[in-house]
């Protein structure tokens, strides 16, 4: 009975610790856990911390590209205490402090980079993300896992524009591809008629070719013969 007075166990579940301060100062030996241990509830206070992973989900922020353009981003960010002593010494809420830092951060950072960037380059502004966070939330003992832009939205407006866009870009590159292959054709003719030029007997080949050609045809087809000299 006078044991239980001036002592109070408590007990740490495995992924948890315990920070314990004693007359307001922190306890040597760093956080206690898991497990079982006393401590006296007279001088003594103690904070649990959780070290599992947290997972926020980043409310969409409305983002103006560095091309203005307005366009609503939502993510999502995984973290978790490394240090427990340093999270409680040092951070009030670090949850709430994360969060607000994370919010702050997607629109610092999308801010600088252009729409065709943010839609193409996810996988590296989510990694840029992440080095950023975590080298301001370090000093709260917290370690930023990974971070994931989940979707961009675009007004219909701008949608509408860069679709035309693109339909105009593809006919330009067909229209291109196409002159391309008249320019080819006209110089393979020309081509074609110098060999002709310099054998007479090439073009009269060739006639006979195309009337054999032509005969091939299953429709009824009349051919008058002209000399080539005409």
């Amino acid at each position: 009975f006078p044991i239980s007075i001036w002592f109070m166990m408590i007990v740490v579940q495995e992924y948890e610790r315990a920070v314990i301060f004693r007359l307001g100062r922190l306890l040597k030996g760093g956080p206690r856990g898991p497990g079982m241990f006393f401590i006296n509830p007279f001088i003594d206070e103690f904070a649990k911390v959780d070290l599992r992973t947290v997972s926020f989900d980043i409310p969409s922020q409305e983002i103006i590209t560095r091309d203005t353009v307005t366009v609503t981003v939502s993510a999502v960010i995984y973290y978790r205490v490394q240090n427990p002593v340093v999270s409680v010494v040092n951070a009030l809420d670090w949850k709430q402090a994360t969060h607000l830092l994370t919010r702050s951060m997607l629109r610092n950072v999308l801010g600088t980079r252009k729409l065709s960037e943010i839609s193409g380059e996810r996988e590296e502004m989510s990694h840029t993300l992440q080095e950023y966070l975590d080298e301001v939330t370090s000093a709260w003992g917290i370690q930023v896992e990974r971070v994931e832009i989940k979707d961009v939205k675009i007004p219909r407006m701008m949608q509408r524009a860069m679709a035309a866009e693109a339909e105009a870009a593809r006919e330009a590159n067909a229209k291109l591809i196409a002159s391309e292959g008249e320019h080819n054709a006209a110089r393979a003719l020309k081509e074609a008629s110098d060999v002709i030029a310099e054998s007479p007997m090439a073009l009269q080949l060739r006639y006979l070719q195309t009337l054999s050609a032509i005969s091939i045809e299953k429709d009824t087809t009349i051919i008058y013969p002209m000399p080539i000299s005409l």
